[in-house]
């Protein structure tokens, strides 16, 4: 009986939102052949495999140059948005020499996601940033009462909470009141905080948002630190589309529209946000590092 091999996948493994090897966030992109999709139950079985926050999948669209249907997986479950995910696939493309253009769009289950090759005028040698245009997530009141507070400081460790949001739904209706937002009373209460994640999964919310703005004279405007046990990931080393709700909040509070954005991770990273208020859209820049690469044979 003759056996059927599956053609060889080829992936990058990529450090999003960072310059250096091992830092930032790291995800999987793995590129597909139009006609060589593998079904849903493959493609998370690899994400298990490749266990990191996120692995992607990206497949050329025959007759539209510079398209590319783009999926995310973490390690259980599939999502409806990935910032890291986008950034390390966009970069995939462009530092390979996969597209020809300075400009990828990808179709997504959050609709069209517009990347942008970026020179990087700070340094020498060709470095290029890559800009990814995201849609706004709105943050509300929904659960800033004592008893959430009282909720989300017990999963916190007793931290002070000075603001709680939840998210509303954006423009494309696209999100609904998943991700919530949490201002701690200062930057080292960030970056030093130790969650319980056992108690972060009986809160609302699927992703948890811990934020604080920098102290005077920081090159950053404020930082944060992403948790989602929920998710199968229980601190995102850095997410890209929790930048969204962020942009949003942070726009309010300091009545500014650009920020230079620091992830307190272990791993750390930052980017830079950009709130486009009439549009109603987020732009996100940030640096990507290749790490290794090869092929699944699977």
């Amino acid at each position: 009986m003759a056996i059927i091999m599956n053609k060889p996948v080829n992936y990058f493994m990529v450090d999003a939102f960072t310059e250096s090897a091992f830092k930032g966030n790291a995800a999987a992109v793995c590129i597909l052949e139009e006609d060589h999709e593998r079904d849903d139950s493959w493609l998370q079985s690899l994400a298990a495999e490749f266990n990191v926050s996120e692995t992607c999948f990206v497949t050329p669209i025959s007759g539209h140059d510079g398209r590319f249907r783009l999926r995310w997986f973490t390690p259980s479950l599939e999502m409806d948005l990935c910032g890291h995910g986008t950034l390390a696939s966009a970069y995939s493309l462009f530092s390979n020499g996969l597209v020809d253009s300075d400009k990828v769009e990808f179709v997504t289950q959050s609709g069209i996601l517009t990347t942008k090759r970026v020179p990087d005028t700070s340094v020498k040698g060709g470095s290029f940033l890559v800009e990814m245009n995201f849609p706004v997530i709105p943050t509300c009141e929904l659960y800033n009462s004592s008893d959430i507070k009282s909720m989300f400081s017990k999963a916190l460790n007793g931290a002070t909470i000075v603001d709680v949001r939840g998210t509303t739904k954006s423009t494309t209706d696209k999100f609904v009141s998943e991700k919530i937002v949490i201002e701690l009373s200062s930057w080292e209460a960030v970056t030093e905080l130790k969650p319980n994640m056992d108690e972060i999964s009986k809160c609302p919310g699927k992703l948890i948002i811990v934020t604080a703005a920098a102290p005077e004279g920081s090159v950053y405007d404020f930082c944060s630190r992403f948790f989602s046990p929920r998710l199968g990931v229980d601190e995102d080393p850095v997410c890209g589309s929790a930048h969204c709700p962020l942009a949003h909040y942070w726009s309010l509070k300091m009545n500014k529209c650009d920020f230079f954005a620091y992830s307190a991770s272990r791993r750390s990273g930052s980017l830079k946000v950009r709130y486009d208020k009439e549009n109603q859209r987020v732009f996100l820049t940030g640096k990507a590092v290749t790490v290794m690469k090869g092929s699944i044979l699977a």
